[in-house]
């Protein structure tokens, strides 16, 4: 059930690189939920598709009991390098190894859209929640407020038909899609804020290092080749090259905050 095995290994290839460059494009993210949380010392939070484990480690210097579990199991091995006091475990979002109502906490920034069903890890999400617990949830905002889109898209033509008409990143979105799944799972919707998130490279060569280790990006490489994706990824960067030779993506998360 779910797509840990497929995600894990196309996840897995970059792993290294994601850990040190890409995952902090989400940071702005991680410091308002932080920020909106608050008082999280001594709660349990439990960070579904943790990646390298930086929001995870950002939490527990907040105080949380943090646990952190991923499809991917080198991003894992990474984010035990990060933080080897945290709890980190390979695992299924849609099928998660734990006991009802365990946790105060639970979050999942930029991981649903790889669900199979983001429906099914909303669900799995509710049963390890305590009452009255907290959902956090990271998605993109809006393409047009997006620069990365013309990178995604780029991406996007390198992968095969089977691949390119599933819903894609903004799926979660567009039309309150992720909105209306948490209301009809049973959540209440506290809060919808979309925040900004520069994505500021030093230069080109650590932005391809960057934007190259993806999960789809490993996909397209499967299915096209390396060159291929290289040569696309570097004409998508050329309009967002700033004087001083930094690659600046301006982009928005969109932070959706609720409670069972």
């Amino acid at each position: 059930m779910g797509s840990q095995n497929r995600q894990g290994e196309l996840w897995g290839k970059g792993a290294k690189d994601w850990a040190s460059i890409q995952e902090a494009t989400c940071y702005g993210g991680y410091e308002y939920a932080l920020e909106y949380l608050n008082f999280i010392s001594g709660k349990t939070l439990l960070d579904i598709g943790c990646g390298s484990g930086l929001f995870s480690h950002l939490a527990q210097a907040e105080g949380a009991l943090v646990t952190g579990i991923d499809a991917c199991g080198p991003l894992i091995d990474e984010a035990k390098k990060r933080n080897g006091s945290i709890r980190f475990l390979t695992g299924e979002m849609e099928e998660l190894p734990f006991e009802d109502n365990v946790f105060d906490i639970v979050c999942g920034f930029n991981s649903f859209q790889y669900a199979e069903d983001y429906r099914n890890a909303l669900l799995e999400s509710r049963r390890v929640l305590k009452k009255g617990g907290m959902l956090v949830l990271m998605i993109w905002g809006n393409k047009e407020d997006c620069e990365a889109v013309s990178y995604l898209n780029a991406i996007g033509s390198l992968l095969p038909p089977s691949i390119t008409v599933a819903p894609g990143p903004f799926a979660l979105s567009e039309n309150r899609m992720l909105e209306n799944s948490l209301e009809e799972t049973g959540f209440k919707i506290l809060d919808n804020t979309d925040v900004q998130s520069n994505w500021d490279y030093q230069n080109s060569d650590v932005a391809l290092k960057g934007l190259i280790s993806t999960g789809p990006v490993a996909r397209a490489i499967e299915n096209i080749g390396y060159d291929k994706v290289f040569e696309t990824i570097s004409a998508a960067i050329q309009p967002y090259i700033y004087k001083n030779g930094h690659v600046v993506f301006k982009n928005k998360f969109r932070v959706i905050i609720s409670k069972k």
